[in-house]
């Protein structure tokens, strides 16, 4: 039997002796009527007051010293320390029943008064106690935690029980995520709920999760993006609307990669590319300011400017400084997969020159990228739902934005010509015959609707992930989503 099995035994002995007692180890309800945070804001106030003081928390660590027991708990808003001294304050038989039932891992409900130890240390002394929770098994050791970084992606709640930063890092998400929805509400937007289960998987070229409806007897797939249906809405009338949830695509994992993650898309109503950079500027300059209270943050050991105006340069300009091509402009698929291999990227059969392209960029420019910058003007055939340049059709008016290395934004003027829309369509559709996985599949009923009128507009795409990864200077998207996509454990 393992230590961790006798361990749980010797807990459940423990529960047993609560519960011959008659006591209910796992209560309905607690009587406790503050806060640490409060407490510790507020303690010499408390510590005058007759109002009775109850506090709940689980037990961190004990120290008992005979007739003396200190114990630190935590209830979510801060660490305190808490004395059971035997015969004062409280019972033989109270004292008696802490000493032997209560472990570390356990949550606690406490009554007492509150004063300051030999040391200065604030305390409450326990005039009484109840078992709120008994735990079962142990927490992990104070300074060894979970050595196994899957361990800790799998078992989360004691990944962020036992970092302290690991918390903050979730914490400063949230903030985050509550300021971009802040911003987005000051410019007028309406935040909308978009279908989960779609019967195509439309809006962006990925690979797709299917699912089966019964009822229906139809197959859905989960959204890969939610553009189309945000578009669709501009055509009903709403002028600005944005959805922030998860997204689906079934592809690899790896430190920028989660099958299931999470995006804010948006459209906007008489804007595009150009505005929509304005926006994506403003919005990433007022997340960090409120964040951090100053402009520039550090990244993987390096320093990022947000206060500087953001860098803008082109795609096929790119390719010519930073992989000394001569024409990508005009170069040939073959042409593109042998400079490619030379690289030493790796060239599949079905994948198109523009997909060629666009991976000699990221393995030889991207991570070059550490100021805010915008790549723009990318070929035609790199994105179906953007518009095409009027000065150079062969041309899409689309921009990503890249920091820190990484793309967070995708961005562009959207084509409302229905026409143009159905023979990019075609050229998808094109692409799927060839064997290629990655494509937006034509949507009749997303061209019916643009065929009642679509009012020229912008669309964004941020992914909330590495926007997070890049804030709080993670190198691992895991780190970043509280439960990531894992492999299934293998049963023993």
């Amino acid at each position: 039997m393992s230590s961790i099995d006798d361990i749980r035994n010797n807990r459940l002995e423990k529960l047993k002796i609560l519960q011959e007692k008659g006591i209910n180890p796992y209560p309905v309800s607690t009587l406790a009527n503050n806060e640490v945070v409060n407490v510790v804001k507020n303690f010499t106030k408390l510590s005058k007051s007759k109002k009775r003081l109850i506090l709940a928390g689980r037990v961190i660590a004990l120290r008992p010293q005979g007739a003396i027991i200190f114990f630190n708990f935590y209830d979510g808003t801060g660490k305190f320390q808490a004395l059971v001294k035997k015969g004062e304050k409280i019972d033989d038989e109270s004292f008696s029943l802490f000493q032997n039932t209560v472990d570390i891992g356990d949550f606690v409900e406490i009554e007492g008064k509150l004063f300051l130890t030999k040391r200065k240390e604030k305390t409450l002394q326990v005039s009484s106690w109840r078992m709120l929770a008994k735990s079962l098994r142990p927490l992990p050791e104070k300074w060894h935690g979970l050595q196994d970084v899957e361990e800790r992606f799998r078992r989360r709640y004691l990944d962020t029980l036992m970092n302290q930063d690991v918390r903050e890092r979730f914490l400063l998400r949230v903030k985050m995520i509550n300021e971009i929805r802040s911003f987005y509400s000051s410019k007028g937007f309406i935040e909308v709920e978009l279908p989960q289960l779609q019967p195509l998987a439309g809006g962006a070229s990925a690979r797709p999760f299917t699912t089966h409806h019964r009822a229906l007897d139809a197959d859905f797939y989960l959204p890969i993006a939610q553009e189309l249906y945000l578009k669709e809405l501009l055509v009903g009338g709403f002028n600005k609307v944005y959805e922030l949830g998860r997204r689906f695509r079934n592809e690899g994992i790896d430190t920028m990669h989660n099958p299931e993650f999470t995006m804010l898309e948006s459209n906007e109503s008489y804007a595009d590319a150009q505005s929509q950079m304005e926006f994506i500027e403003e919005l990433f300059k007022f997340v960090v300011k409120k964040l951090f209270g100053k402009m520039k943050i550090n990244y993987d050991g390096k320093e990022i400017d947000f206060g500087k105006k953001f860098t803008v340069v082109k795609f096929y300009d790119i390719l010519r400084r930073q992989a000394l091509m001569n024409e990508p402009q005009s170069i040939k698929r073959e042409d593109a997969r042998i400079k490619a291999e030379q690289l030493g990227i790796k060239v599949e059969k079905e994948d198109g020159l523009e997909k060629i392209l666009d991976n000699i960029y990221k393995k030889t420019a991207r991570s070059k990228f550490i100021n805010p910058t915008f790549v723009i003007d990318y070929p035609v055939a790199m994105n179906p739902f953007a518009k095409r340049k009027e000065e150079d059709p062969s041309l899409i008016d689309r921009f990503q934005l890249v920091v820190g290395g990484m793309e967070l934004v995708n961005a562009f003027s959207e084509t409302n010509n229905p026409i143009d829309q159905k023979e990019r369509y075609l050229e998808e559709d094109k692409k799927g015959k060839t064997g290629e996985m990655e494509i937006s599949p034509s949507d009749k009923e997303y061209l019916e609707a643009m065929e009642y009128g679509m009012p020229p507009n912008g669309g964004i795409g941020i992914g909330i992930d590495r926007l997070a990864m890049l804030l709080t200077d993670s190198k691992n998207i895991k780190e970043v989503i509280l439960f990531p996509t894992m492999r299934p454990r293998k049963e023993d």
